[in-house]
């Protein structure tokens, strides 16, 4: 690479982090449009439409493979690592979250029985992610790369 990035001095990371600022920034408007609220909490928040981890994961791998080519082991690297968070975002953090959707309502029926609050404090339910707002995140990041190609290599 000729040139320097903006952060740590690296293209590739300035790229990836596009990727990640799209997907946040889409859930803080899809909040405005559907909910009718403003909640920048979403911004940095887990779950929901698109996955920003899908997005960013598969953006650097992209990266790699443009700025490396995809015969390099970095490129497999990222490839893998991509893979890893993509499945653990769909499947372990999404079971997580249903745990605590029961956990949550059994800590409310148990709170009702007793006559008094049993916990203030709720688990988090929005972990993971359905498969296809995996895969969106996923079609993001590969696009948000693509559309950089020009930046990461002048």
């Amino acid at each position: 690479m000729d040139e320097y990035g903006i952060i740590f001095g690296n293209k590739i990371l300035d790229v990836t982090f596009i990727a990640w600022f799209i997907a946040q920034f889409y859930k803080v408007i899809a909040t405005i449009f559907v909910d009718k609220s403003f909640n920048l909490k979403r911004f940095y928040e887990t779950g929901g439409m698109p996955s920003s981890h899908s997005s960013t994961v598969s953006c650097l791998a992209t990266c790699v493979g443009i700025v490396y080519g995809t015969r390099d082991p970095l490129f497999s690297i990222t490839l893998v690592f991509a893979g890893i968070t993509m499945y653990d975002a769909a499947g372990i953090r999404r079971a997580a979250g249903k745990q605590a959707r029961v956990v949550n309502k059994m800590v409310d029926g148990l709170s009702f029985k007793i006559g008094e609050k049993f916990n203030d404090e709720k688990l988090k339910e929005l972990l993971g992610h359905t498969p296809i707002e995996v895969f969106v995140g996923m079609i993001l990041g590969v696009c948000v790369a693509l559309l950089f190609k020009s930046y990461l290599i002048p």
